[in-house]
């Protein structure tokens, strides 16, 4: 029988290669997004007997109600994959309310909530089990205008550290994956906005943080599911509580 991954996110970017590259892997993949129509899609696509759902992660009801349905399709859970996330682009004084609460209502609670559900399906089925979350190299050092999404990415640091204590006795393993420059419609958001704060030319701002990658190239999503496919797999087993880099390198200034 084929072991069973949610993948949170999945519709597009990160996620759908996560997905793909899972599938790949002879997992079948319960593909969740924000848009349902995205999520079926990349689900027939990659096949495997997968199999496309809503979710908000920014709710705690959908989230467990995800588990729920993809136990009740599937009959299992085996790996989470916490991928959905959102970037918020701006100086830190500007920041209003409602778009702390936004990013952090996604990017934090989201992780948390995938983090219980899976959790509590894990224990049940006394079977142990993955937690993977997003991180990013943002969770490793704050960026100039990504200041609230680098608080997000710290955060899931940490929980992703203490959930790995926590859970350890269960058999269940926490670890994340910390992105860099990956070319997906995130990082086209995020240089369209900076273009604008710094009144330069769209692709500017994107091709500066591509040059201080030492491999010289910008990330593609698959670069960033073949390490969330090695820590799905059993090869993985001793290792938790890890945020690992997947970034070509990025050179801080």
């Amino acid at each position: 029988m084929a072991r069973i991954a949610i993948v949170t996110g999945g519709g597009q970017g990160i996620g759908e290669g996560i997905a793909k590259q899972l599938a790949t892997d002879g997992l079948t993949v319960a593909v969740a997004d924000l848009n349902k129509d995205n999520a079926e899609k990349v689900a027939a696509e990659i096949g495997n007997g997968s199999k496309g759902y809503y979710v908000d992660v920014s709710k705690r009801d959908d989230v467990f109600k995800l588990v729920d349905d993809v136990v009740a399709d599937f009959g299992q859970l085996d790996v989470i994959v916490n991928n959905a996330g959102i970037a918020e682009i701006g100086a830190i004084i500007d920041a209003k309310e409602e778009d702390i609460n936004k990013i952090f209502n996604i990017n934090v609670n989201g992780d948390i909530f995938g983090i219980q559900a899976a959790a509590q399906q894990f224990k049940k089925q006394g079977t142990g089990g993955k937690i993977i979350n997003a991180c990013s190299i943002a969770g490793h050092e704050g960026f100039e205008l990504l200041g609230i999404y680098s608080a997000t990415k710290f955060a899931v640091r940490g929980l992703t550290q203490a959930a790995a204590k926590e859970l350890a006795k269960d058999k269940i393993t926490v670890n994340a994956y910390c992105p860099g420059i990956v070319l997906t419609p995130m990082w086209d958001q995020i240089d369209a906005e900076m273009a604008k704060i710094y009144d330069v030319p769209l692709g500017q701002t994107l091709q500066s943080y591509i040059d201080g990658i030492a491999l010289g190239r910008g990330e593609q999503p698959a670069d960033v599911a073949n390490l969330v496919s090695f820590l799905a797999d059993k090869k993985s087993d001793y290792i938790t509580g890890q945020s690992i880099m997947v970034d070509g390198g990025i050179q801080y200034s």
